[in-house]
């Protein structure tokens, strides 16, 4: 299989898979979340190359002590999610940019960790996109109605006597892997176009949950392929290409929205030509 091959490969696989798990991110609300993690785990990233093992697996390192700072900030007195979000995103890329600036001769452009590179992943990187794909899927196939009570009735969730944060720390661990899955495609700024803009566009032309978990990850598959193929094209990065492609996606959805919310204006018929048709 040739690299361009591979990068086609690679855009259905973790397109669909963040487009899915970006579906229980819209739908709980936790994009802001999840643009804190991508962020967040830069310095995984940054460190992971530097000593010379996966870029996935430093951030993987990361993102698991971040859910878990970002947990500890939200119990705080007088704080709360959004406000360990943004301590976080802010906080994890500053140390990102600060590894990068101490450790000299990194093996990898720090452009690649930001961006992504598509078009130089490998088997192994493909290989986990689509583990957490297929995890996705089976913890929704599981869990979805658990989800669903939780996400869009929350008061009777717990009045029925469920636990709130195992479904919150599932869809947070899901996320998570997510992110991580998507940083060699689209790199740590860019992987939440992948994860929120095919959803969101999904959720405007859906009407149910069930479809929003179908149509999400054809469109987050749809922006991967377009994006590497505006990449060649255009001779432009495949990176910001995929995040374009997602965007296009959802202003398309939006206008489609917008023009399905538009009263149909009924056309007045002159009485004589009513008259004349009636009568041929």
């Amino acid at each position: 299989m040739g690299y361009f091959e591979r990068a086609l490969l690679a855009a259905v696989v973790i397109g669909a898979g963040a487009g899915f798990v970006g579906a229980l991110v819209v739908v709980r609300r936790r994009t802001f979340f999840a643009q804190a993690l991508t962020h967040g785990t830069y310095p995984g990233a940054v460190a992971a190359a530097a000593l010379g093992v996966s870029v996935p697996a430093g951030a993987a390192v990361a993102s698991v002590a971040l859910v878990a700072v970002m947990a500890g900030i939200a119990r705080v007195r007088r704080q709360g999610a959004q406000v360990a979000a943004g301590i976080v995103l802010t906080g994890g890329f500053a140390a990102g940019a600060l590894l990068q600036a101490l450790i000299p001769g990194l093996p990898v452009r720090a452009e690649s960790l930001l961006v992504g590179s598509i078009l130089t992943v490998s088997d192994g990187d493909i290989l986990l996109a689509a583990s957490v794909a297929v995890v996705a899927v089976i913890c929704v196939a599981l869990f979805g109605t658990r989800i669903a009570f939780s996400t869009f009735d929350p008061h009777g969730f717990r009045a029925a006597g469920f636990r709130e944060w195992p479904v919150e720390l599932l869809v947070l661990g899901l996320t998570a892997a997510s992110v991580v899955s998507s940083l060699p495609a689209v790199g740590a700024i860019l992987a939440i176009a992948l994860i929120a803009a095919p959803a969101a566009a999904a959720r405007l032309v859906v009407t149910s949950f069930r479809g929003l978990l179908f149509a999400a990850p054809v469109i987050g598959a749809a922006a991967g392929v377009l994006g590497v193929l505006a990449s060649r094209g255009l001779a432009i990065a495949a990176g910001p290409a995929i995040a374009l492609a997602a965007t296009a996606f959802f202003l398309l959805s939006l206008g489609i929205s917008k023009l399905r919310a538009l009263p149909l204006k009924r056309v007045a018929i002159p009485v004589e030509t009513a008259e004349d048709a009636r009568i041929t």
